[in-house]
Protein backbone atom coordinates (compact mmCIF):
# COMPACT_ATOMS: atom_id res chain seq x y z
CA UNK A 1 0.00 0.00 0.00
CA UNK A 2 1.69 3.60 -1.27
CA UNK A 3 -0.33 5.90 1.20
CA UNK A 4 1.18 8.43 2.61
CA UNK A 5 0.39 11.30 5.12
CA UNK A 6 0.36 14.72 5.45
CA UNK A 7 -0.18 17.85 7.78
CA UNK A 8 -2.14 20.34 6.38
CA UNK A 9 -2.36 23.79 8.16
CA UNK A 10 -3.72 26.99 7.01
CA UNK A 11 -4.78 27.24 3.16
CA UNK A 12 -4.15 23.57 2.37
CA UNK A 13 -6.35 22.27 5.27
CA UNK A 14 -9.36 24.53 3.73
CA UNK A 15 -8.80 23.18 0.67
CA UNK A 16 -9.18 19.89 1.76
CA UNK A 17 -12.13 20.29 4.14
CA UNK A 18 -14.45 19.07 1.02
CA UNK A 19 -12.91 16.16 0.80
CA UNK A 20 -12.97 15.60 4.87
CA UNK A 21 -16.89 16.36 4.91
CA UNK A 22 -17.36 13.32 2.26
CA UNK A 23 -15.13 10.83 4.01
CA UNK A 24 -16.96 12.13 7.43
CA UNK A 25 -20.39 11.33 5.71
CA UNK A 26 -19.23 8.31 4.11
CA UNK A 27 -17.12 6.32 7.02
CA UNK A 28 -19.82 7.39 10.27
CA UNK A 29 -22.68 6.30 8.25
CA UNK A 30 -21.59 2.78 9.55
CA UNK A 31 -21.49 1.65 13.50
CA UNK A 32 -21.20 2.86 15.78
CA UNK A 33 -22.74 6.44 14.59
CA UNK A 34 -24.64 5.66 12.18
CA UNK A 35 -24.67 9.36 11.20
CA UNK A 36 -27.31 10.29 8.33
CA UNK A 37 -24.86 13.03 7.21
CA UNK A 38 -25.45 16.38 4.66
CA UNK A 39 -22.61 18.55 3.41
CA UNK A 40 -24.27 21.70 4.79
CA UNK A 41 -23.84 20.58 8.23
CA UNK A 42 -20.55 19.20 7.48
CA UNK A 43 -19.50 22.44 6.10
CA UNK A 44 -20.46 24.82 9.32
CA UNK A 45 -19.20 21.92 11.72
CA UNK A 46 -15.57 21.96 9.51
CA UNK A 47 -15.34 25.95 10.15
CA UNK A 48 -13.70 24.72 13.58
CA UNK A 49 -10.82 23.77 11.89
CA UNK A 50 -9.91 27.28 10.08
CA UNK A 51 -8.69 28.13 13.35
CA UNK A 52 -4.87 29.30 13.37
CA UNK A 53 -4.18 26.28 15.67
CA UNK A 54 -6.19 23.36 13.40
CA UNK A 55 -5.05 20.34 11.64
CA UNK A 56 -5.88 17.90 9.38
CA UNK A 57 -3.62 15.14 8.93
CA UNK A 58 -4.82 13.78 5.21
CA UNK A 59 -3.39 10.08 3.93
CA UNK A 60 -3.17 10.12 0.25
CA UNK A 61 -3.59 7.35 -2.16
CA UNK A 62 -1.63 9.29 -4.96
CA UNK A 63 -3.67 12.65 -5.04
CA UNK A 64 -6.72 10.95 -3.54
CA UNK A 65 -7.39 11.50 0.48
CA UNK A 66 -8.63 8.23 1.52
CA UNK A 67 -9.06 9.46 5.42
CA UNK A 68 -8.46 12.16 7.46
CA UNK A 69 -8.06 13.05 11.23
CA UNK A 70 -8.87 16.51 12.45
CA UNK A 71 -7.85 18.89 15.63
CA UNK A 72 -7.73 21.85 16.94
CA UNK A 73 -6.93 23.44 20.69
CA UNK A 74 -10.03 22.39 22.71
CA UNK A 75 -10.99 26.53 23.47
CA UNK A 76 -12.03 26.83 19.64
CA UNK A 77 -14.56 23.93 20.82
CA UNK A 78 -15.33 25.64 24.21
CA UNK A 79 -19.03 26.06 23.60
CA UNK A 80 -19.36 22.83 22.62
CA UNK A 81 -17.24 21.07 25.58
CA UNK A 82 -17.22 23.34 28.43
CA UNK A 83 -20.00 21.88 30.52
CA UNK A 84 -18.32 18.71 30.26
CA UNK A 85 -15.18 19.80 31.48
CA UNK A 86 -16.93 21.66 34.10
CA UNK A 87 -15.75 19.35 36.92
CA UNK A 88 -12.22 19.03 35.35
CA UNK A 89 -9.12 20.91 37.15
CA UNK A 90 -7.66 20.70 33.42
CA UNK A 91 -7.98 24.42 31.79
CA UNK A 92 -9.76 23.93 28.28
CA UNK A 93 -6.79 26.45 27.19
CA UNK A 94 -4.21 23.31 27.80
CA UNK A 95 -6.06 20.54 26.15
CA UNK A 96 -6.01 20.13 22.04
CA UNK A 97 -8.87 17.72 20.79
CA UNK A 98 -8.72 15.22 18.40
CA UNK A 99 -11.31 15.48 17.14
CA UNK A 100 -12.58 12.70 14.30
CA UNK A 101 -10.58 10.21 12.55
CA UNK A 102 -12.22 9.07 8.95
CA UNK A 103 -10.40 6.20 6.93
CA UNK A 104 -12.22 4.42 4.32
CA UNK A 105 -12.27 0.40 5.36
CA UNK A 106 -10.13 -0.43 2.57
CA UNK A 107 -7.16 1.14 3.92
CA UNK A 108 -7.83 0.69 7.74
CA UNK A 109 -5.23 -2.05 9.37
CA UNK A 110 -2.23 -0.50 8.20
CA UNK A 111 -0.57 1.55 11.26
CA UNK A 112 -2.48 4.78 9.33
CA UNK A 113 -4.56 5.35 12.92
CA UNK A 114 -0.44 5.50 14.60
CA UNK A 115 0.42 8.17 12.18
CA UNK A 116 -3.06 10.02 12.80
CA UNK A 117 -2.83 10.34 16.40
CA UNK A 118 1.49 10.62 16.24
CA UNK A 119 0.56 13.65 13.97
CA UNK A 120 -1.92 15.44 16.03
CA UNK A 121 -0.05 15.01 19.50
CA UNK A 122 3.10 16.37 17.97
CA UNK A 123 1.14 19.29 16.62
CA UNK A 124 -0.48 19.95 20.21
CA UNK A 125 2.98 19.88 21.57
CA UNK A 126 4.12 22.36 18.72
CA UNK A 127 1.23 24.50 20.63
CA UNK A 128 1.78 23.78 24.15
CA UNK A 129 -0.34 21.68 24.86
CA UNK A 130 -0.41 19.70 28.23
CA UNK A 131 -3.37 17.11 27.27
CA UNK A 132 -5.05 15.60 24.32
CA UNK A 133 -8.84 14.65 24.20
CA UNK A 134 -11.16 13.22 22.21
CA UNK A 135 -15.25 12.02 22.56
CA UNK A 136 -16.61 8.61 21.35
CA UNK A 137 -20.15 8.21 20.51
CA UNK A 138 -21.36 5.61 23.24
CA UNK A 139 -24.26 3.19 22.41
CA UNK A 140 -26.21 0.45 24.54
CA UNK A 141 -24.55 -3.10 23.67
CA UNK A 142 -27.76 -4.61 23.04
CA UNK A 143 -28.31 -1.89 19.92
CA UNK A 144 -30.09 -3.86 17.34
CA UNK A 145 -27.68 -2.31 14.64
CA UNK A 146 -24.67 -3.68 16.12
CA UNK A 147 -22.70 -5.75 13.51
CA UNK A 148 -22.28 -9.46 15.88
CA UNK A 149 -18.59 -9.00 15.08
CA UNK A 150 -17.96 -5.49 16.18
CA UNK A 151 -14.39 -5.20 18.33
CA UNK A 152 -14.44 -1.32 19.95
CA UNK A 153 -11.40 0.73 19.74
CA UNK A 154 -10.94 0.24 23.49
CA UNK A 155 -8.20 -1.29 23.15
CA UNK A 156 -6.03 0.72 20.90
CA UNK A 157 -7.03 4.11 22.58
CA UNK A 158 -5.62 2.50 26.08
CA UNK A 159 -2.45 1.65 24.20
CA UNK A 160 -1.55 4.87 22.96
CA UNK A 161 -2.05 6.22 27.03
CA UNK A 162 -5.70 6.98 26.60
CA UNK A 163 -8.37 6.63 29.89
CA UNK A 164 -12.04 7.62 29.65
CA UNK A 165 -12.75 10.35 32.11
CA UNK A 166 -15.52 9.24 34.73
CA UNK A 167 -18.37 11.82 34.25
CA UNK A 168 -17.28 13.92 31.25
CA UNK A 169 -19.80 13.24 28.36
CA UNK A 170 -20.87 15.64 25.38
CA UNK A 171 -23.92 15.16 24.35
CA UNK A 172 -24.60 16.15 20.69
CA UNK A 173 -27.90 15.01 18.13
CA UNK A 174 -28.01 14.06 14.34
CA UNK A 175 -30.20 12.44 12.69
CA UNK A 176 -29.17 8.00 12.27
CA UNK A 177 -29.54 5.66 9.46
CA UNK A 178 -33.14 5.37 8.98
CA UNK A 179 -34.44 7.90 11.41
CA UNK A 180 -37.10 10.81 10.79
CA UNK A 181 -35.95 12.97 13.28
CA UNK A 182 -32.87 13.89 15.77
CA UNK A 183 -31.93 11.93 18.58
CA UNK A 184 -29.66 13.14 21.23
CA UNK A 185 -26.44 10.70 21.50
CA UNK A 186 -23.62 10.54 24.76
CA UNK A 187 -20.35 10.99 23.89
CA UNK A 188 -17.53 9.78 26.00
CA UNK A 189 -14.19 11.86 26.41
CA UNK A 190 -11.12 10.01 26.56
CA UNK A 191 -7.35 11.96 27.54
CA UNK A 192 -3.83 11.51 28.20
CA UNK A 193 -1.41 13.80 29.21
CA UNK A 194 1.13 14.49 26.41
Amino acid sequence: MSVKTQILTGAALESALGDVARLRITVFRSWPYLYDGDLDYERNYLAAYQSPGAVVVAAFDGDRIVGASTGAPMTDHAGDFAAAFSDRPEPLSEIFYCAESVLLPEYRGHGLGHAFFDAREEHARSLGARYTAFCSVSRPADHPARPADYRPLDGFWRKRGYEPLPGVVARFSWKDVGDELQSEKPLQFWMRRL
